[in-house]
């Protein structure tokens, strides 16, 4: 068995999983989804499916199927034809997010390409994210109203926080807020593919839970260890211009910390984040000011409390080599931030 997890370039599924038939099984699988998920999305009219596909040919990592089918080892039918199914449920209702948020933040770019917002117009960029709702729910119903059931409650949740970002705290505590925020928009989906992956392989409804514990856990880990690097990585290392939330206005973990800070820079920071900063000298500025800050560990310090939820959780099922390669899943994605 080897230590730690090497993360899969796009498009390339054949990750090391620290054992060679997991990895095996891990990556005959993705291909599965792979091919599911583009033969759905290829159906339907030219200038549809054109549109539709349009992300999902830019690549991305495919997490949300990974965490699938690591979940569904914990039960007696891993990778079966409807955790398969699952996976790529996530994974389309991931992507038709993905549509909708670029209207709503107006980017240009998404995966280095141009988002299909500024590459064809609003109109197009919502009706391809609601078309992408429409396969996912044909999907479901190929499964049992369970399923069905379950991903009705995970839409309430993603247009939840979409809305709780957009009306703001309201006087609630700016880190409660943000905590609430990110577990409604991202950490759904990921507790989503962890539970379907595990209840479609058989596993028994205590592991399911566990899973679907496990998965939005993670899903918490991703999003702030993302927030942290848009403020403290240069743009070589992650591909992302540095502080972007902060020209968007908007202030995730890091920086609600330095917020808080009796130093200084916390100080100068209050002063000066009182809504987007567009001057890149301001936003350099910023960065600096937020490194002098206790913002960057308080983070992680959260991250960490998230890590110790994944152990715990997976403490309780079987030590198997699905156990370790999420255990080390949630590792590796700190060692992003160094």
């Amino acid at each position: 068995m080897t230590h730690g997890i090497q993360p899969a370039p796009r498009h390339d599924f054949s990750m090391d999983l620290g054992d060679a038939e997991l990895t095996a099984r891990v990556a005959e699988g993705m291909g599965r989804v792979e091919d599911l998920l583009m033969g759905r999305l290829s159906v339907g009219e030219d200038f549809i499916v054109e549109k539709v596909t349009h992300l999902a040919k830019a690549g991305g990592k495919r997490f949300r199927p990974l965490v699938a089918l690591l979940c569904s080892e914990f039960g007696p039918e891993p990778g079966s034809e409807n955790t398969v199914k699952g996976a790529v449920i996530a994974e389309m209702v991931h992507l038709a997010t993905l549509y909708h948020d670029d209207v709503m933040d107006e980017a240009e770019m998404r995966r280095g390409v141009d988002s299909a917002n500024a590459r064809w117009n609003n109109t197009v960029a919502i009706l391809a994210g609601d078309i992408l709702f429409a396969h996912a729910s044909e999907m479901m119903s190929e499964i049992n109203t369970e399923t069905v059931k379950h991903f009705a409650d995970a839409f309430g949740q993603l247009v939840t926080g979409q809305m709780r970002e957009s009306v703001g705290a309201r006087g609630e505590d700016p880190v409660d807020h943000y905590l609430k925020v990110i577990r409604e928009k991202t950490a759904v989906l990921i507790a989503s593919a962890a539970h379907l992956g595990s209840m479609h392989s058989g596993a028994e409804p205590e592991v399911v839970e566990r899973c679907t514990v496990i998965g939005e856990a993670i899903g918490m880990i991703f999003q702030i260890v993302d927030d942290i690097i848009d403020i403290f990585s240069d743009s070589e290392q992650s591909g992302k211009t540095p502080g972007t939330d902060l020209r968007e206005g908007v202030f995730t973990l890091p920086v609600l910390y330095a917020l808080r800070d009796e130093s200084p820079a916390g100080e100068q920071l209050r002063g000066m984040l009182t809504g987007p900063l567009e001057r890149d000298e301001d936003v350099a500025y910023a960065i600096e000011l937020i490194g002098q800050t206790k913002g960057r560990e308080q983070a992680l310090e959260v991250v960490r409390s998230y890590i110790a939820v994944v152990d715990e959780q997976l403490d309780q099922l079987p030590d198997s080599p699905a156990n370790y390669a999420l255990r080390h899943l949630s590792d590796h994605t700190v060692d992003r931030v160094g």
